[in-house]
């Protein structure tokens, strides 16, 4: 039998000779040989006689698979239909995306029945069915109730203020759905948000939920893997990858803090975990529920149409009071200073009296704070007085970070130096740093707040499942009483003693060369803020927002706590450009090692772009191709980079006929220049 066969590998299936003995099935795993390689293919469909007979007449050998995939699963035909869409959708060979269905080890060597995850805490199971059951608000009984019993396939937004109890929800929906003998999926933005979700699920359902990130080891993924696929756990909660495990039963999808920009993959395939996701539930003709507090311009957009159901929290579940949130104008602040000719010495020049006051009363009355600032390191820059040169990465377009007193570093291609004592261009500046990171603020707390208890959350402190478990218990035993970090520290974390929050400098986030900055930031500082006082009685938390542009859109609704009134100011903007949600947007990139040679290579493709337009079955679909022109990110790990956009509702179909045509005349463009298609882009640096 000549079957169709989708393969590992960035080609479109091929054909292949399977043994009728292994009673071949649409969706089943085998190895095929591939050049000198073997490599394991998805079986899509019987080839025709006229296939194979042509096949033959222009002398191709039909080679034989080599064996079944004994270790993998079948796909069952939803799932295999939804893996069609998302190669067909976001521009990526079959067989490449149905790899992404399999753990990365084979099921044996070492595997124990019923091992649960390595994750769940044994003190959470151990109280499983004992704590006393979460009585639901109002609002949170009746969004469980239209979720549960809705049949089939539905879509729904659970906008809720941050402490709204939105996990409760979840915990209700899911319980229902186990209840039926169905599986629940739960995907979830950030690492740092499993270990407090996991504990919570498991103290609520017990031991039989299986995880999967990228901080666990191949075979701690493979394990879960198969917990999951074999229905030996009801509940599977990851990130964006855990959404291709082929759950056999599985009768809801849960995607929280919906919003985050991590659930779109950058590489490799380059889809959007949620939009995805939603397709998936399409196909499963199960309900799909996105939770946020600030939902994406994308998602409110769809529950504005009356796509998705809209389920409301308007209030903080446990009846705390939304946080205080002071702006301070650094502006004036400096300006002051300059008036009275002096400041006070012992203050750090990133700290506001206000917000040094409210962290010392905080201390004193023995609760905790978070500090915020998405910058790593002691400065993001280092220059010389004398001649203004800047240590700049020679192999990207960015300035070096200084960590510690010497440590430059690229956060882009990990290039380390030592910073010179005298300047290697003038020789005669001294090096100074310029600016401030998440390090700095550390090592200055220490000296204001000498008994007080630090912790730093950043790429630079966390980095295993290890760490970051113990930054989080450290913070939830009180044994931490500030914590400063990224944005790592920004989403879903629910610390009860934390009852002050400050943004060190909020414009950070600002003046980006991408049309969502505004979105974004708005999304961070309500997160940020979010995470105070939610657990106070009788008083508000305080948030601190220190900036230079008080009057910027983000900070004027985040301090009203107005969603709406933000996107419905940004959505009118976006209309006005013809940007998401109005318009779809397709970005595609080029990067090769010679700046020219790249360029002229968007280029051509710019102007086959447009020339496509004008033809069928484009003309007049309201298309338009913008660039090519230098990335913001001009240079990246030696290679320059340009891109150009394509916009307009059928964007999607031309990249997909665009990529077709650059396939094709493949030879007549330069080898080293790579050309990527992102369909729905999200990041545009």
């Amino acid at each position: 039998m000549i079957w169709t066969v989708a393969v590992d590998a960035p080609l479109p299936p091929l054909s292949y000779e399977i043994p009728e003995a292994w009673n071949p099935e649409r969706g089943q795993s085998v190895i095929v040989p591939l050049g000198s390689r073997r490599v394991h293919g998805l079986l899509l469909n019987p080839a025709s006689d006229a296939h194979s007979t042509n096949s033959s007449a222009t002398k191709f050998t039909i080679k034989r698979a080599v064996s079944p995939a004994a270790d993998r699963p079948r796909l069952e035909e939803a799932r295999l239909q939804w893996l069609e869409w998302l190669a067909k959708y976001y521009i990526h060979s079959l067989g490449e995306t149905a790899e992404l269905s399999f753990p990365p080890l084979a099921k044996s060597g070492g595997r124990r029945k019923s091992k649960k995850s390595a994750l769940i805490n044994a003190n959470s199971i151990q109280s499983a069915g004992n704590a006393p059951a979460f009585e639901l608000n109002p609002a949170q009984r009746e969004a469980a109730r239209a979720i549960s019993d809705a049949e089939g396939f539905h879509a729904h937004l659970l906008f809720g203020v941050t402490g709204s109890g939105k996990t409760e929800v979840y915990l209700e929906c899911i319980q229902r759905q186990l209840a039926l003998g169905r599986q629940a999926l739960v995907l979830v933005p950030e690492i740092a948000l499993t270990p407090q979700l996991i504990d919570r699920f498991a103290a609520r359902l017990g031991e039989r939920i299986a995880v999967i990130h990228s901080h666990l080891t191949p075979r701690e993924k493979t394990d879960n893997w198969w917990r999951a696929q074999s229905a030996e756990a009801d509940v599977l909660i990851g990130a964006r990858s855990a959404l291709f495990c082929p759950m056999p039963n599985l009768g809801l999808i849960i995607i929280d803090e919906e919003h985050e920009a991590s659930f779109k993959q950058d590489e490799s395939l380059r889809y959007h975990a949620r939009d995805a996701a939603i397709v998936l539930a399409q196909k499963l003709k199960v309900p799909i529920v996105l939770g946020s507090a600030t939902p994406s311009l994308e998602t409110w957009h769809n529950a504005l149409s009356g796509k998705y159901q809209r389920h409301d929290l308007p209030a903080r579940a446990t009846n705390a009071s939304m946080p205080e949130i002071h702006v301070i104008d650094l502006r004036s602040q400096r300006e002051k200073e300059k008036i009275a000719g002096r400041r006070d010495n012992d203050r750090p020049f990133w700290i506001s009296k206000e917000l040094q006051f409210a962290l010392t009363d905080t201390l004193e009355r023995g609760e905790q704070a978070a500090l915020f600032l998405n910058r790593r390191g002691i400065a993001q820059s280092v220059f010389c007085p004398a001649c203004g040169t800047k240590a700049e990465c020679p192999n990207c377009a960015v300035s070096l970070t200084l960590h510690g007193r010497s440590h430059l570093v690229c956060h882009y291609c990990d290039y380390h130096e030592t910073k010179k004592e005298i300047c290697g261009e003038c020789k005669e500046g001294e090096p100074q740093p310029l600016g401030l990171g998440t390090e700095l603020l550390e090592n200055d707390l220490r000296s204001l707040f000498p008994a007080a208890r630090l912790a730093r959350m950043d790429r630079d402190e966390i980095r295993s499942r290890e760490d970051l478990e113990a930054a989080i218990r450290g913070v939830e035993q009180r044994e931490v009483d500030v914590l400063i970090g990224t944005q790592m520290i920004a989403k879903g974390l629910d610390f009860p003693g934390l009852t002050l929050v400050g943004l060190v400098m909020a414009d950070v986030a600002f003046n980006l060369p991408d049309f969502r900055a505004s979105e974004r930031a708005f999304q961070l500082l309500t997160q940020v803020a979010g995470r105070s006082g939610r657990h106070l009685e009788g008083r508000r938390g305080q948030v601190f927002i220190q900036t230079y542009n008080p009057t910027h859109a983000a900070i004027r609704f985040t301090l009203a706590h107005d969603y709406e009134g933000f996107a419905r100011e940004e959505l009118s903007f976006r209309s006005d450009l013809n940007y998401p949600p109005a318009q779809r947007l397709v970005a595609l990139r080029f990067a090769g090692p010679d700046a020219d040679e790249t360029l002229s290579t968007a280029s051509r493709v710019g102007s086959l772009a447009r020339q496509l337009i004008e033809i069928a079955p484009f003309a007049g679909r309201g298309l338009d191709v913008l660039g090519p022109a230098a990335s913001p990110l001009a240079k990246l790990r030696n290679q320059f980079r340009f891109q150009m956009f394509i916009k307009g509702q059928d964007a999607p179909a031309l990249a997909r006929t665009l990529s077709e045509a650059i396939d094709k005349n493949r030879k007549k463009l330069p080898p080293k220049v790579k050309i990527h298609i992102d369909v729905d882009a999200h990041h545009l640096l």
